[in-house]
């Protein structure tokens, strides 16, 4: 669908629904073509022949969504490997409403996405896409597309749409809160036969040993991020394609280096220090994090929110280093089992991690930051470690390659919690995150109950029989 023919069908439908307002109809349909027959007595015969082209679903606001998009979000949905039995057409146009009602409030709203922003998506999925198919050209020939550019266009103003609708949705619930009483209030309102069964859980603690790099490879990775540095200011080279070539970062291939952030968003201090003391258009010195080695440029100052680009270089470890981080924790296992000390307590004293070592060690769930992990929603990678522990035994030192590069580690279950009917007192952050996401979702449906009564809507009279979950149809 490109802007064209979004603009001709958008036009299509505004004078058909003039012309045909008693019949509420949202068809578009080719001009009728009439062959005049004369047969021996004179008498005329017009005989019309309707032919139907791509129809109008649906209009919300300034956003025609045709019966195609429909089309391409199953397609969409198969790419991706999800399953669409059972997805009817009537939802998938539900979920494509909700999506334009955001959007179309968000521009109401003045709220804004970057070009930069924007572009990075859309080459991020391009190579997501271009990898699931094979090539470019099976690509556009999946999608019916005539060429790249079109393909990108399009894409381009899907993707806008998408990052319009998640900043709208995000700003309705910015800040939303619940309080202990509307918990326990939510709580009590369910019957005792029907509240939630949690599965097993368990709490699981590590020890972890980062090998260090020699000087000789700090020095040789620094070097080569000042190469590139310079490359780019006097050669005119591209950052974006450094980045994919270069960046030990694993988002490379989705982004090609480029983020967004504020100085409140969540990333590491060397990071945010670097990327706010650099100016627009600039390059910085390479900087250390625990991730690795960077450099940044800074695509575009927006007020409080930067979009810059970076490329990540880890030094290479040794195999000497490798092992000496191997040696340590199997001598602190052994010390552990021979009770010198317990496992807490050389977490605190040895781990390299020092996001679990004052907490002993022990993980916390990224869900809802509990120390719980129900076995069946647990990270394949992390069950993988953990699933044949028994009782009190500590794992073989572990190799993992984390964000932050390769490490070593030991992993412990330090508590099971057996499948049970949800406790107040004990499940409390779990309910609690149930409760919050309840109060979200009438949140929502407030909001867009109170949108669609101020907002232009027609439903296309294919779908008037739709069962929507939203009161599109202004019953």
């Amino acid at each position: 669908m490109n802007r064209i023919r979004i603009a001709l069908l958008g036009i299509m439908m505004i004078l058909s629904h003039v012309a045909l307002a008693q019949e509420d109809s949202l068809q578009t349909e080719n001009n009728t073509k009439a062959v005049t027959l004369k047969d021996s007595v004179s008498e005329t015969k017009v005989i019309s022949k309707r032919i139907k082209v791509d129809g109008v679903a649906s209009v919300v606001g300034d956003f025609v969504i045709l019966e195609s998009d429909i089309d391409k979000s199953f397609i969409d949905m198969e790419t991706q490997g999800m399953p669409t039995d059972g997805i009817t057409k009537c939802q998938v146009l539900g979920k494509l409403m909700e999506d334009k009602l955001y959007a179309h409030q968000a521009i109401q709203d003045s709220i804004v996405v970057s070009d930069a922003e924007i572009s990075g998506e859309v080459q991020g999925k391009i190579e997501y896409l271009v990898g699931a198919i094979g090539s470019m050209e099976k690509l556009l020939n999946y999608y019916n597309m005539e060429d790249e550019q079109t393909f990108r266009e399009e894409l381009t103003e899907i993707t806008k749409m998408a990052m319009l609708s998640q900043r709208m949705r995000a700003k309705i619930l910015e800040e939303m809160e619940i309080t202990p009483e509307e918990v326990r209030i939510w709580f009590n309102g369910i019957p005792e036969d029907q509240r939630p069964v949690f599965g097993d859980e368990v709490e699981v603690a590590q020890i972890v040993k980062k090998p260090k790099p020699t000087k000789e490879e700090v020095e040789k990775t620094v070097n080569r991020l000042n190469e590139i540095k310079r490359d780019i200011e006097e050669n005119g080279s591209s950052m974006a394609i450094k980045a994919t070539l270069y960046s030990d970062d694993p988002s490379v291939t989705e982004n090609q280096g480029l983020m967004s952030l504020s100085k409140k968003d969540g990333f590491a201090k060397e990071f945010k220090d670097a990327v706010f003391s650099t100016r627009e258009g600039e390059i910085s010195e390479p900087f250390e994090t625990e991730f690795g080695w960077h450099i940044v440029k800074v695509e575009k100052i927006r007020g409080q929110v930067v979009d810059a680009r970076h490329i990540l270089i880890r030094p290479e470890i040794s195999d000497e280093a490798r092992e000496q981080a191997k040696t340590e924790l199997d001598s602190i296992r052994s010390k552990v089992l021979a009770g010198e000390f317990t496992f807490q307590t050389a977490a605190r004293n040895f781990s390299d991690e020092k996001e679990t070592r004052f907490d002993g060690g022990v993980l916390r769930n990224p869900l809802d930051f509990s120390t719980r992990f129900e076995l069946t929603k647990m990270d394949s990678r992390l069950y993988s470690q953990i699933g044949d522990l028994k009782g009190e035994e500590i794992s073989q030192p572990l190799m993992e390659d984390t964000r932050s590069g390769i490490v070593y580690k030991l992993v412990k279950v330090i508590k099971r919690y057996p499948s049970h009917t949800a406790d107040f007192s004990q499940d409390y952050l779990k309910i609690q995150d149930l409760a919050l996401k309840d109060k979200q979702l009438e949140t929502i449906r407030e909001w867009m109950n109170d949108k669609i009564k101020d907002t232009y809507i027609s439903v296309g009279s294919d779908f008037k029989e739709c069962d929507f979950t939203n009161n599109w149809l202004k019953k």
